[in-house]
């Protein structure tokens, strides 16, 4: 009878693959990369020249009116700035709108298209950090779009040699401003991104929004102002991103407003509903992404 082969014929190659014996950089550090990013992406840094055109173009008509400004006040000696800081953005909403429309599905949309979500979320990173980089990249972006010609507007004064303690008070007014404003803008504009992975219907969708329901709250304080119901027209800038960040600048920062007849909230009652709309929105913004991730994270 035949003995059977006993000598091991499988063999181990040492061919020179380790762990990975680096330090473990965790969550945090993924979350700032993911910020950094996300910011960059915004204005098309790190990718085609193509992707540069529109946030480049925005930035610059953004500029362009804060430039002649500043150009008019110096050359006819005025004696204040012709526009407020604080109405700056108000202004110039739809240049804003636009940013918010073109980058707010550019920062989610791919990822969502592509299935990208599980592979961030197979790291040490969880739903709330993906949000909160794409949150925070967004608004950033927004706050450098509109601070960039507050800040145009602010030396340019100084250069023109009007007073410094009044235009620094209206500039501080005014970066508070942008700030809520950009929070506000982008926590919206990536709730309604993040529904579809479509970007085309994700930019559709957040210009339609903010037009229209700037355009029906416009309408209906015109209606208001013919009658002279101007407490109503305090009220009805409840239900417009711009117009809500119009009433609450100028109830709790004095700023003029842009409402008929420059009413904004009618009393203090008015004025706390503003403030409870606006961290209403930026709180359910962000519990919505989080909700909205923690599915697209599984598939």
């Amino acid at each position: 009878m035949t003995q059977p082969d006993l000598t091991p014929t499988d063999v181990i190659h040492d061919i020179g693959y380790r762990p990975y014996g680096g330090p473990r950089l965790g969550r945090a550090y993924a979350r700032k990369s993911l910020y950094v990013q996300s910011l960059r992406g915004a204005y098309g840094l790190g990718r085609s020249a193509k992707s540069k055109v529109l946030p480049i173009l925005l930035l610059a008509v953004m500029c362009l009116p804060a430039l002649i400004m500043v150009a008019l006040t110096i050359v006819t000696d005025r004696n204040d700035l012709p526009l407020q800081y604080t109405r700056y953005a108000i202004v110039l909403q739809a240049v804003v709108t636009l940013f918010v429309a073109s980058q707010a599905p550019q920062a989610v949309s791919r990822d969502l298209r592509f299935k990208t979500t599980p592979l961030y979320f197979s790291r040490p990173i969880e739903a709330v950090d993906y949000v909160a980089a794409k949150f925070a990249a967004l608004a950033s972006a927004l706050f450098l779009l509109t601070a960039l010609p507050l800040l145009i507007l602010y030396i340019g004064a100084l250069l023109a040699k009007l007073s410094f303690g009044h235009q620094t008070a209206g500039f501080a007014k005014g970066l508070v401003s942008i700030a809520l404003l950009s929070l506000l803008f982008a926590g919206i504009g990536l709730v309604i991104a993040a529904v579809t992975p479509r970007r085309g219907f994700g930019v559709a969708a957040v210009i339609t929004l903010f037009v229209i329901s700037y355009g029906a709250v416009s309408a209906v304080q015109g209606v208001a102002d013919s009658q002279e119901d101007w407490h109503v027209i305090g009220w009805l800038g409840l239900f417009s991103p711009i117009t809500l960040v119009d009433g609450f600048q100028t109830w709790f920062l004095g700023a003029t407003s842009a409402f008929p007849n420059a009413s904004g909230p009618p009393d203090a009652v008015a004025g706390m509903a503003y403030l409870l709309v606006v961290l209403a929105i930026l709180a359910g913004s962000f519990g919505l992404l989080i909700r909205r991730y923690r599915k697209a994270g599984l598939s």
